[in-house]
């Protein structure tokens, strides 16, 4: 399994565009589908919510790639 970090400058950041600022996709379109998909992980239970607010501790994990967010 392939980790990266992700360090907030803020409160949270909405899950999709984690999965754009982390590289995972091309736009927060795009994002918003992974997540939809339900092929999205938060602290290990499947997410669909798409502008979930992810905070520093948290784990998101898409495939085989997880982000620790600090």
């Amino acid at each position: 399994m392939r980790q990266l970090s992700f360090r907030l400058d803020r409160d949270h950041v909405e899950l999709n565009q984690l999965l754009k600022l982390s590289g995972l996709c091309d736009s927060g379109g795009a994002g918003k589908a992974l997540v939809a998909s339900g092929a999205v992980y938060v602290d290990g239970q499947r997410e669909l919510r798409k502008t979930c607010k992810i905070h520093a501790g948290q784990t998101v994990r898409l495939g085989d790639v997880e982000i620790r967010v600090g």
